[in-house]
This record gives structure tokens, C-alpha cells and sequence, in this order.
């Protein structure tokens, strides 16, 4: 086999991708891979300007995406921009269901509307995205591939009081194991990234705080927090042909965080 043919194999000519909060961070640096790869991008988030930064970010590295400005717990909002995407486009091939929320709080002290809130973006959403575009993919005949952006924190109790975050991404996990039996028979592969700490606004507090850097770092055998591309690798990698055998697993991007 050629370099050039081992090479194509991470390659997405002319597929048609959706990231959900896309506008920064993971999202971000996720959408941009993406479209190098070849893609074709459906840019969602809530926040019009960065959604807008973005696709003008792609657009001029000679790639083609849209945006739509649209919250994720907004299921009518995200059937419109799905199938505007898959109506311009011709079906939908990948979806990155990578928006997310945290409300860090003691779970003695967390109000039930926190929790919902919770809830209702990192798993409900994730859930209606997931199902939104697998009708898609059934409907083209062509299947599709579906990246969930659980966490460390799922798979794990974590370090910090943050239970509905943690319940949900443990959620996350095992809904992407259901979805891929579910939908393996339509030829769509259902798989999770389960990042650690990463570099980005989300994660803001713990950034300007030396001492609980300091921890997270201790509990990393690689010793240091991720980027936001090494996780939009990691995406990549799912979402392309290389990973043609491979459904129903969560993928840790943590330094080895979870090998402890």
C-alpha cells in the first residue's frame, strides 16, 4: 500500500459533517479538521459570531461550510439546520454531537433545575442530534458515522464535585454502546471520545488556578492537559475509513488519566 493510499484513508472528500458547538474549543478545532479532511461543514452554535468565525476560518483554507445558529436543546431548531444541510448537501455523513455544559456544584447543594439543565444539553440533545441525523444517513442509503464527546468523567468519578456532569457523560458512553447495535445494521457506527482536561474557555477556572492545575497534572501520567486539536484528531481518526471496523467503543484521550 502507498503512502498516498494509507493517507486517503483519513481522508472525507465530499462528505457532509455536522459539529455541534462548534464555535470554540473542541468543536472548533474539530469543524476545521474536518473540513481539511475534505468535508463539507455544518457549523452549529448558539453564538452566530463564532459560528460565523469559523466557517470564514474554513472558507478560506479553500473549504465549504454553513452555519447555523441554534441551540442544541432546541429540537425543531436542529431538524431545520440538519436537513438544510442534508437538503443542500444531498444526505448527512458524519455528526459530531460535541456540545456540552457544566454546572460545577457539591450534589448536596445542586438545585434540581441545575441538574435538568444538564442533562437535558449533554445527553437529551445529544440524543435528538444522534437520532435527527441517522434518519438522515438511513434515508441516503449511504450510512453515516456518529462521534459523542463523552469524558473522562464519565468513565471515571473524577476529581471535583460536578455529578451531573459526570452522570451524563457516563450516560453518553453507554448510549453510544446501545446506538451502535441499534444502527449497525443501517451500516451507522456509533463511537465516543472521552477527553481530559482540555485548553479551553470550558474549563476556564481550573486554568487560573495553579493549585488545582497542579492536581489534574498529578493525576495525568503524561503530565500536562490536552489540546483542543488532539481531540479533533481523535475525531478524525473515528469519523474517517480507518476506523471502518470499529463501533460501540469510547476512546480516551487522557495522558492516561484512566489507566490509574
Amino acid at each position: 500500500m502507498t503512502t498516498a493510499s494509507v493517507l486517503s484513508r483519513f481522508a472525507l472528500p465530499g462528505k457532509v459533517a455536522i459539529v455541534t458547538g462548534s464555535g470554540r474549543g473542541i468543536g472548533r478545532a474539530t469543524a476545521l479538521h474536518l473540513a481539511s479532511a475534505g468535508a463539507i461543514v455544518g457549523v452549529i452554535d448558539r453564538n452566530a459570531d463564532k459560528g460565523e468565525a469559523v466557517v470564514k476560518a474554513i472558507e478560506a483554507e479553500g473549504g465549504k461550510a454553513r452555519a447555523f445558529t441554534v441551540d442544541v436543546t432546541d429540537e425543531a431548531g436542529m431538524e431545520a439546520a440538519i436537513g438544510a444541510m442534508a437538503s443542500e448537501f444531498g444526505a448527512i455523513d458524519v455528526l459530531v454531537n460535541n456540545a456540552g455544559m457544566a454546572i460545577r456544584s457539591p450534589a448536596l447543594d445542586m438545585p434540581v433545575e441545575d441538574w435538568n439543565k444538564v442533562v437535558s444539553v449533554n445527553l437529551t440533545a445529544m440524543f435528538v442530534a444522534a437520532r435527527l441525523s441517522a434518519r438522515h444517513m438511513r434515508a441516503s442509503g449511504r450510512g453515516g458515522v456518529i462521534i459523542n464527546v463523552a469524558s473522562i468523567m464519565g468513565l471515571s468519578g473524577g476529581l471535583y464535585p460536578n455529578a451531573a456532569y459526570q452522570s451524563t457523560k457516563g450516560g453518553v458512553v453507554n448510549m453510544t454502546r446501545a446506538l451502535a447495535l441499534e444502527w449497525a445494521p443501517l451500516d451507522i457506527r456509533v463511537n465516543a471520545v472521552a477527553p481530559t482536561f482540555v485548553r479551553t474557555p470550558f474549563i476556564q477556572p481550573i486554568l487560573d488556578d495553579p493549585e488545582r492545575m497542579n492536581t489534574v497534572k498529578a493525576h495525568t501520567p503524561l503530565g500536562r492537559i490536552a489540546e483542543p486539536e488532539e481531540i479533533a484528531d481523535a475525531i478524525l481518526f473515528l469519523a474517517s475509513p480507518a476506523a471502518a471496523m470499529i463501533t460501540g467503543t469510547t476512546l480516551p484521550v487522557d495522558g492516561g488519566f484512566l489507566a490509574r
